[in-house]
């Protein structure tokens, strides 16, 4: 059983936007309501969730982070430089980032969207190999167990893609595997099944900004409890011509 419990201090204590640096709000990704009002987001505990709808911002901030971080724009760890096509925006130009004294021994980014330029990278470089002969989900389970070795700073744009429910979960008891050694995750998803790992922040991105809350009032929950409930109603909602 998955159980709270008081960790080291975070690698990553912060993230604030330079305002003064920005050009023009008008113009994205600042003009995204997440963005626009972004003055500093803390992360005091082991385990943040972005959470939000599609286009609110939470995975270009997400990437902000990593870039500014040093992570590769595409995914991997510090050591990757592989670029197949420049999508990231300027936003880690205008981003600080308050750091612990604690240095990671381990970190990595994940962009689903990237996977599978990153594990190309990754039997490249021979961290890996048949990763291509894998599902998505399960390559990623398999970099999730052999690649992140702990102690480490993970941060995971939506790795529920291609993972089954059960995958999930198995995805949180490698997590709470890792919080135990001291790591940091910080994770942009739309899963309500990740967003339940115990004592984690959860930070829901919507057109008033940024704002903290519990994973139960997110929409992601609500509407899949509604659905999951009474799904011939829901469906007959939703069909209903």
């Amino acid at each position: 059983m998955l159980s709270a419990m008081i960790p080291p201090q975070p690698f990553l204590l912060s993230a604030g936007l330079k305002r003064s640096s920005v050009e023009s709000f008008d113009t994205y990704p600042f003009n995204l309501p997440a963005i626009t009002g972004l003055q500093q987001i803390d992360f005091p505990r082991p385990v943040t969730f972005f959470v939000g709808e599609n286009g609110a911002g939470k995975s270009t901030l997400l990437e902000a982070i990593a870039v500014k971080w040093g992570f590769n724009a595409e995914g991997g760890s510090r050591n990757y430089r592989f670029a197949t096509r420049a999508s990231h925006s300027s936003l880690h130009q205008h981003l600080s980032l308050a750091r612990c004294y604690r240095k990671p021994r381990d970190g990595f980014f994940l962009r689903a969207e990237s996977f599978y330029n990153l594990a190309t990278a990754a039997e490249q470089l021979g961290a890996f190999h048949g990763l291509h002969e894998q599902s998505h989900g399960e390559s990623f389970m398999t970099m999730l167990t052999e690649r992140f070795t702990g102690h480490g700073l993970y941060l995971l744009d939506e790795p529920e893609a291609g993972l089954s429910p059960s995958r999930q979960m198995a995805m949180l008891v490698r997590m709470h595997d890792l919080v135990k050694t001291g790591s940091q995750f910080i994770i942009a998803t739309h899963s309500p099944i990740l967003m339940t790992y115990p004592g984690a922040t959860v930070l829901i991105f919507d057109q008033d900004g940024i704002r903290e809350g519990a994973y139960h009032e997110t929409e992601h929950y609500l509407i899949s409890r509604r659905f999951l409930e009474n799904p011939a109603r829901m469906l007959a909602e939703l069909l209903d011509d």
